[in-house]
């Protein structure tokens, strides 16, 4: 037990921090349980869920909770996961965008060498 005043008072903010802290842990770990079983079950918002978990995370971060190495580390361990589930399921085939002829794009096209030539003349 702490003796002296100051021993006290910092005994009473250590126990109040832990207590932030653990709450912050806390929803970190839910957030990411989240996304990953969202990954699992093939659910459609596992972007959003990712979102989510990495905010989470930046947030947590940013309030000493956590050490930067070990935000980071998390994060690319999600984005890893994250990308093994988007190639895993095949994306939506997208319609080809329309092309243009190459006259239409030949004459929005300024000829070469015009800009420089006229701003020499200035």
């Amino acid at each position: 037990m702490a003796n002296t005043p100051s021993a006290k008072k910092d005994a009473k903010r250590s126990a109040i921090r832990a207590q932030r802290n653990r709450s912050i842990r806390s929803s970190v770990k839910t957030k990411i349980t989240k996304f990953r079983r969202g990954v699992t079950e093939g659910a459609e918002s596992v972007e959003q869920l990712a979102v989510l978990a990495v905010s989470a995370l930046d947030r947590a971060v940013a309030k000493g909770v956590l050490h930067r190495n070990n935000g980071a580390r998390r994060k690319a361990r999600l984005m890893k996961r994250l990308q093994a589930s988007e190639q895993a399921a095949p994306a939506p085939a997208h319609a080809p965008a329309p092309t243009r002829s190459s006259r239409s794009s030949a004459a929005a096209q300024p000829a070469k060498g015009t800009r420089a030539k006229a701003a020499s003349k200035r």
